[in-house]
């Protein structure tokens, strides 16, 4: 949803010049609640993953829905963490 604030970038994980891409699978609730967080692709920082699963536990999503009733269902994330010089 374009309310949820993206992922902070973590300072220890910029000093170190760390960047790349998480994928999280969250399940989703009927409600949009995120109920179960995993990391689908590690960008190959713990530092950046936990940011992402942090940020993403916080969100809302539009949930899924089936003959026009909100249902519960998976979704992978995708967030990039960028350096911008």
């Amino acid at each position: 949803m374009a309310s949820n604030r993206p992922p902070r970038y973590p300072e220890s994980a910029r000093r170190r010049g760390d960047q790349g891409r998480v994928i999280v699978r969250v399940s989703v609730s009927a409600e949009g609640e995120p109920l179960t967080l995993s990391i689908a692709h590690s960008s190959g920082s713990t530092a950046l993953d936990e940011a992402a699963l942090s940020a993403v536990r916080q969100w809302r999503f539009v949930p899924a829905s089936q003959a026009g009733h909100p249902v519960a269902a998976q979704a992978e994330v995708p967030i990039v963490f960028r350096l911008e010089n």
